[in-house]
């Protein structure tokens, strides 16, 4: 299967992400909207990639006015559902149904990874105005803990987890490079809660039923080694969140 395949394959388990993902920190997406932050003004930002809304909500509550941008309907109907009042356009990175220089802000959660860099660059420099910020963030499960680590073998490493250990995201023009930034914090998880996280990763929506059941087996190994999940109560899921940003001029 493609990539381009595996990155519209979401809306398959759009109540499994919407269930299963964390949410963003707020200081780091602050962050992200930090150099185009005006007193008095509300921001106008497009959230690409939308998916279920995790990034598009934190946006919200900083205040912004913000467009929901996804190639999936399906995610963008979970999306509705979860922020009331946020127009949702389908779309993609290297074309989006948005007008030129409209935009403070174009931001992306987890989704840089899937797209044409070189595209993708000169659609978001023809929708930001000059001097608009993109930004893109990722959350990835710390595997300095041991039992995290053995979770993410179990699953398989994601492109995002590939991308972020090797050469890092990249963009093209009209942007000359990023900022990175990072925050480690928990998350409070239950088993099904686990359970929808695997379920949501793109490697598993589009697996054979074969490999589905080796993976849930290795994760079964995994879960068993967690006394707190196997007994029903929350285990501290450790994040560490990549934020980068880049200005256009």
């Amino acid at each position: 299967m493609t990539g381009s395949e595996k990155s519209t394959s979401f809306g398959q388990a759009a109540s499994a992400y919407e269930s299963g993902r964390p949410g963003y920190p707020a200081a780091a997406v602050e962050w992200l909207l930090e150099p185009v932050r005006e007193p008095g003004r509300a921001l106008r930002v497009a959230d690409v990639g939308a998916g279920t809304g995790k990034l598009t909500r934190v946006v919200v509550e900083l205040g912004a006015d913000v467009v929901a941008v996804d190639p999936d309907a399906d995610m963008l109907a979970a999306l509705r559902e979860a922020v009331r009042g946020v127009p949702t356009f389908v779309g993609t990175a290297e074309r989006l149904p948005l007008p030129d220089a409209g935009l403070d802000a174009l931001v992306m959660g987890q989704a840089w990874h899937w797209v044409d860099v070189e595209a993708a660059s000169r659609e978001a420099g023809r929708v930001l105005r000059s001097g608009g910020s993109l930004g893109l963030i990722w959350n990835i499960r710390d595997d300095a803990v041991d039992w995290v680590r053995r979770l993410t073998a179990a699953m398989g490493g994601s492109n995002a987890e590939v991308l972020l250990a090797t050469t890092g995201p990249r963009v093209g023009e009209p942007f000359a490079g990023l900022e990175h930034r990072e925050w480690r914090w928990e998350r409070s998880i239950t088993l099904p809660v686990l359970r929808e996280l695997v379920s949501s990763r793109s490697d598993i929506i589009t697996a054979s039923p074969r490999e589905r059941a080796r993976i849930d087996a290795a994760v079964d190994g995994v879960v068993a080694s967690v006394p707190e999940l196997a007994d029903g109560g929350t285990v501290g899921l450790p994040y560490v969140t990549h934020a980068f940003r880049a200005r256009r001029p």
